[in-house]
């Protein structure tokens, strides 16, 4: 759990700084912001879902996982969980407090660092992966928080919550996540992550959130793979 406790701390200072910065700077230099920050979002998303060995499969999950999710109304119970923690903890921020947590938890989950990383600090003891997305995770929040407010901050639990747990259960998941599964669960991601980027630049306001059950979709399909004739 140590590089898991490392990781979310990374978030909290790295989202601090951002804080810092976001109330020093003008409107027009936060614009400049939100579009870098969109621009990078982008690329890191679309970096990620060209690791699919599966086009069908990435397809179906994220439209599949996009109508359960609109279903079971995934995105406002995430927006209403951040708005409890602003009400509770930060009643005066600035920003878009829920939007923040909501995009920040996201980002620092869905990619494939953090699982293979969870796997080799839960049974290996092998902390260099997770110290590795630690750092690139703290950079990445001061970017966000300088945009996006004190909801970054808060991902932080998120990360304690999901990483923790694969961490704790690393021993147990471990024999069924193959290299497939990886690939097709980083490509979810990376959609995911595209969304992110396009609700950053007001290209279109995507309901993130609601596509989240696409990566359960996904593990549906990699783990019937076998059974389908190709």
């Amino acid at each position: 759990m140590l590089p898991t406790f490392v990781n979310a701390a990374a978030v909290v200072v790295g989202s601090l700084v951002g804080i810092l910065l976001g109330r020093r700077i003008s409107d027009s230099f936060r614009e400049i912001i939100y579009a870098g920050v969109g621009v990078f979002t982008l690329i890191i998303g679309m970096i990620m879902s060209i690791e699919t060995q599966r086009v069908l499969y990435l397809a179906l999950s994220v439209v599949i996982g996009g109508l359960l999710g609109t279903w079971w109304g995934v995105e406002n119970g995430i927006l209403k969980l951040g708005e409890f923690l602003k009400a509770r903890f930060h009643k005066n921020a600035e920003g878009d407090f829920a939007y923040g947590f909501l995009s920040a938890s996201v980002l620092f989950c869905v990619g494939a660092m953090t699982i293979v990383g969870s796997f080799t600090a839960g049974v290996d003891h092998d902390y260099q992966l997770l110290f590795t997305k630690s750092v690139m995770d703290g950079f990445m929040a001061i970017l966000l928080a300088s945009a996006l407010g004190p909801g970054v901050v808060f991902s932080a639990l998120v990360i304690l919550v999901y990483q923790g747990s694969l961490t704790l259960l690393a021993g147990v998941v471990r024999p069924w996540v193959t290299d497939l599964m990886l690939s097709e669960i980083s490509a979810v991601g990376g959609a995911l992550i595209i969304m992110i980027g396009i609700n950053l630049l007001n290209l279109r306001q995507i309901k993130t959130a609601n596509f989240i059950p696409a990566l359960l979709v996904i593990v549906v399909f990699v783990l019937v793979d076998p059974l389908i004739p190709l």
